[in-house]
């Protein structure tokens, strides 16, 4: 497929201090990309400057080979033909739907082509009835697909949404961004989010970039940053995983609390090698009669299973998760087997002790 954003080496600064530094990915035609991390990472800066808002203070950004944005020159954001989704749904509340969604259509296209554009993606949001309302008359996930609509009608080269679902509630949340996943799909709209929220990348990114103090950890997919984190900063935010201390064995196996696991260890590690095994809850699987078990410390119920949070006897924890009808009670043993599919093992510089 065709290339069509290529970030090179941006850097972006506010006076003296770089709030995003030497980033580099790109996004082919019809991808969905993702810029995942904490608040104050600089994953909305980046984005501004994507848009054209900020100026880098290095690097280029190209758009179907054309460069936007340099430390130089920098393309006025209306020329960019790129698409913006807001937080606050940013709509015109004196307008009525239609004509918020036929906002940005160009007069040159005359009445009836804008029309039939306008009345075209109403029916793909789900609101072909919706034309004559305005805002106020809608619900916030009806308000974010119209404001998706209205960005949409240009079609613009690049779609830009910035946290779009952070004001909406769990549930219609992880309902959105399937549907908009599957707009943008059925438009063959290329688009960049930017979000704190893990679930929401992965249900709705093809490639995922973690962004951790101004550098891009990692861009992969959500699939990858899960099983084959490149290094502990993205092993430790990405899920709920544990790092448990073990030493490598003779047959390069691996010595841990939880007992024996077997798979690939990092280079250079030999037997007495000392490392730290990636635990997640799924890779802890709740069996009654199985010789090891473990106190149980903390329980959160989650309707159809429980997290447990489990006491190693060193006193470090681990997850679980279990189905919620094996109910047990806080200080109960609670017997696990140990089923690592994707091992994830860091080296240890240091000793023995376990790396926190």
């Amino acid at each position: 497929m065709n290339e069509l954003l290529k970030i090179e080496h941006i850097s972006v600064a506010y006076g003296n201090t770089t709030v995003v530094r030497d980033v580099s990915f790109s996004l082919n035609e019809g991808d969905i990309g993702c810029l995942l991390g904490p608040s104050g990472c600089g994953k909305t800066s980046l984005l501004r400057t994507i848009a054209g808002f900020e100026t880098p203070t290095d690097g280029f950004i190209s758009i179907n080979g054309i460069q936007f944005s340099g430390a130089e020159h920098v393309l006025a954001p209306e020329k960019r033909r790129i698409g913006m989704v807001f937080q606050d749904f940013a709509l015109f509340p004196h307008l009525s739907v239609f004509d918020n969604v036929a906002f940005g259509l160009h007069k040159s296209m005359g009445r009836v082509a804008i029309a039939q554009r306008t009345n075209e993606l109403l029916q793909l949001i789900g609101l072909p009835d919706s034309g004559e309302k305005y805002p106020h008359q809608l619900s916030g996930g009806q308000q974010q697909r119209v404001a998706l609509a209205r960005a949409l009608a240009p079609r613009p080269a690049l779609l830009l949404m910035d946290e779009p679902f952070s004001s909406l509630d769990v549930e219609l949340r992880q309902q959105l961004s399937r549907e908009v996943r599957r707009i943008l799909k059925q438009e063959g709209i290329t688009a960049l989010l930017v979000t704190h929220d893990q679930q929401e990348a992965f249900a709705m990114a093809d490639y995922v970039g973690l962004i951790l103090n101004g550098e891009l950890a990692q861009w992969d997919s959500g699939y990858n940053l899960y099983h084959q984190p490149v290094n502990r900063d993205v092993a430790d935010f990405i899920g709920d995983g544990v790092l448990i201390p073990g030493e490598v064995m003779c047959d390069y196996s691996i010595e841990t609390e939880l007992g024996l696991i077997h798979g690939k260890v990092p280079q250079g590690c030999r037997e007495g090698c000392f490392v730290d095994v990636l635990i997640r809850p799924d890779d802890l699987i709740h069996t009654d009669n199985s010789p090891i078990a473990l106190e149980v410390s903390e329980k959160f119920f989650r309707g159809s299973d429980f997290i447990y949070t489990l006491k190693l006897p060193s006193g470090q924890e681990v997850l679980c998760i279990a189905p919620s009808h094996h109910n047990h009670a806080l200080g109960a043993p609670l017997g696990i087997t140990l089923d690592v599919d994707h091992l994830v093992v860091f080296k240890r510089e240091a000793g023995p002790a376990a790396a926190t």
